[in-house]
């Protein structure tokens, strides 16, 4: 599947949703991003998405756009009951996964931030997790102006920003 910036974790969470419904009982999901062709680069050139220094600054007001990388990844994903009993040595526990489309925005690769609170929200309360209760999240922080404001506004509206207790952002 091909999501752009996402497709690793679509599949992650169409692996969960399996291993969830007990449509799978260990599934296999991951990514892979190899640099093959220049289309991609001369595409993200020219919609001004990449940054022309070379060097990504998220959450900065010295973003101006990602830079593209190559990397692969795989998750081994079944129930945490399975791995006990089989003696799995995890790393992690998924709490709760989901994915989203917004066409309502002014363009293509333009986000929403009114989408994503609310992805998020239905993901934590699936989970049963209080948002108040995070301390850290990995953040996309793709290091443009379009994207990185409203994936802020998207985490504030859920984590709060006059919330008592503070949260650590990463990318």
């Amino acid at each position: 599947m091909d999501t752009a910036c996402s497709s690793a974790l679509t599949a992650v969470h169409e692996a969960c949703e399996a291993v969830r419904s007990g449509r799978s009982a260990v599934e296999l999901a991951g990514g892979v991003n190899v640099l093959l062709s220049l289309i991609g680069f001369l595409g993200g050139v020219q919609a001004s998405m990449l940054s022309p220094t070379g060097r990504c600054h998220p959450f900065s007001s010295l973003a101006d756009g990602f830079v593209r990388a190559e990397g692969a990844g795989v998750f081994v994903l079944k129930p945490l009951s399975a791995a006990l009993t089989d003696g799995d040595r995890g790393h992690a526990v998924i709490a709760g996964t989901g994915t989203n489309c917004d066409g309502h925005t002014a363009g293509l690769s333009m986000p929403s931030s009114e989408a994503q609170a609310l992805l998020l929200e239905r993901v934590y309360a699936r989970a049963g997790i209080d948002p108040g209760d995070v301390d850290y999240v990995e953040a996309h922080g793709t290091g443009t102006r379009a994207g990185d404001p409203v994936e802020c506004a998207a985490l504030e509206a859920l984590l709060g920003r006059g919330a008592a207790r503070r949260c650590r952002w990463g990318r």
